[in-house]
């Protein structure tokens, strides 16, 4: 069970995100550089208790033109081997130390956890309440069930607007893509055709209106 702390992160997660969404080949924002803000997302819980994990949804921009993306990160005691070019930044953490922050889509422990969430194994937690679960994100389940065994993650390839975690299921002949929605957008907008599965959840408008659509979806080879 991840327990959250009430105390202060330097830099924060919003000043880490500032400087690193431009660096994103599915960051839309203009010249004048990102001014994230805190919409939405939720957590999920490492079973060893070593890596917090937080899919966090931030907005940038005003009015009916602010675009939501969304931002899986893992926060870790000491670096992640051969995960340097992952690396959103560190931030001193005011109970836990020194932490290094990483683009979760790169790191074992979220991509397990995540395909654990699609298979029925995990459930989503609250964002800042320890041992609190989310109501707000609703699962469709993997079609077939993975029958409680875990994938192996073989590459990651950034897309328009996504980040596919390309998986290799114990006895599959094809690959499963764990789809990771970067720019978010109401309803559900996924591929018609192999969608074995998918996330769901809610983040805040600017204007303060709640926003719902697709997180993440599982999909078969052939539909990507």
């Amino acid at each position: 069970m991840a327990v959250i702390h009430r105390t202060t992160m330097q830099p924060t997660k919003l000043e880490l995100l500032t400087a690193w969404l431009p660096t994103r080949p599915w960051y839309t924002g203009g010249a004048d550089g990102p001014r994230p803000v805190r919409a939405g997302g939720f957590r999920l819980d490492d079973p060893e208790g070593e890596v917090g994990i937080e899919f966090m949804v931030v907005t940038d921009g005003t009015g009916p033109d602010a675009i939501a993306y969304q931002v899986p990160l893992t926060y870790r005691a000491a670096p992640l081997a051969g995960a340097e070019h992952a690396l959103v930044g560190t931030s001193e953490h005011g109970v836990l130390g020194k932490r290094w922050v990483y683009d979760g889509a790169h790191d074992p422990v979220l991509v397990e956890r995540l395909y654990a969430l699609l298979d029925g194994r995990a459930e989503p937690q609250a964002q800042s309440t320890t041992d609190t679960p989310d109501p707000t994100v609703a699962v469709s389940p993997l079609a077939p069930a993975g029958a409680g065994a875990d994938a192996e993650p073989v590459r990651v390839e950034e897309g328009p607007g996504h980040t596919d975690v390309v998986l290799r299921e114990p006895g599959a002949s094809e690959p499963l893509v764990l789809r990771l929605r970067r720019v978010l957008r109401t309803g559900d907008d996924g591929p018609a055709g192999g969608d074995r599965g998918r996330v769901t959840g809610e983040w805040q408008r600017p204007d303060g209106t709640t926003a719902r659509g697709t997180y993440a979806a599982a999909l078969t080879a052939l539909t990507v």
